[in-house]
């Protein structure tokens, strides 16, 4: 959707190659978003000399992120080990132009929101704040309200929220019955291909397991796996 580009294109613009030290901070939910936001700002920043972009997360040595943050100007990490950088005081704040919170919700529904507001709170006065989120529940709002200056709600419902040839059903199952469900649909509609989404990796895992076992020819995609 270009979500990336949306702020990525921004950050980049307003960062001065000149200046080696910490410009942006952006704030993603999890390694492997982050590391794919990395991707795509080197990406948008490809013929812009003297940027330079580091994405940082849990499960990743710190003393290496620590050496590798040296005239970095924009970081793209998880809220949990930007807190821990920012104990150790191995990433200066005095710099910070912008501040993103990439996919919000997802932050705050993995338990970060103590993370996000601590960070928050120690920014500079003067300073771009740019939140995206799918959902805007009241937390999130709090957020904006008290982070963000002048924000307006601009709220939009579309007339058509799907293409007319895509057909969308919901049920409303007892997690103990949706592994049940879900075979009694595929052997229903026998579909040739189909996708099946999952939280977290661990579900995928679980999922692939349980359907290969009761007969039915399923593969698992996640960060982990080759996908090959």
């Amino acid at each position: 959707t270009g979500k990336t580009a949306a702020f990525g294109i921004p950050v980049i613009q307003k960062t001065n190659p000149d200046l080696r030290k910490l410009q942006t901070i952006i704030l993603c939910p999890t390694r492997e978003l982050a590391i794919q936001a990395a991707e795509e700002l080197r990406k948008l920043a490809k013929y812009m000399h003297g940027i330079k972009i580091l994405p940082i997360y849990g499960g990743q040595e710190i003393g290496k992120q620590i050496s590798a943050l040296r005239g970095v100007q924009i970081i793209v990490g998880t809220p949990g080990r930007v807190m821990d950088h920012m104990r150790r005081h191995t990433i200066k704040l005095e710099n910070i132009n912008m501040v993103v919170l990439d996919e919000a919700d997802e932050m705050l529904n993995m338990g970060f929101r103590e993370d996000m507001e601590t960070i928050l709170s120690q920014m500079p006065e003067e300073h771009q704040m740019a939140l995206f989120s799918a959902t805007m529940p009241q937390a999130i709002l709090e957020i904006t309200n008290q982070y963000q200056k002048d924000a307006v709600f601009i709220k939009v419902t579309p007339k058509e929220v799907t293409v007319a040839a895509i057909e969308q059903s919901y049920y409303r199952i007892a997690r103990k019955d949706k592994m049940n469900a879900l075979c009694r649909l595929i052997d229903f509609h026998q579909p040739r291909r189909s996708l099946i989404f999952c939280n977290t990796k661990k579900m995928v895992d679980e999922m692939t397991q349980e359907l290969k076992g009761r007969g039915y020819e399923a593969e698992g995609l996640h960060g982990d796996l080759s996908q090959f």
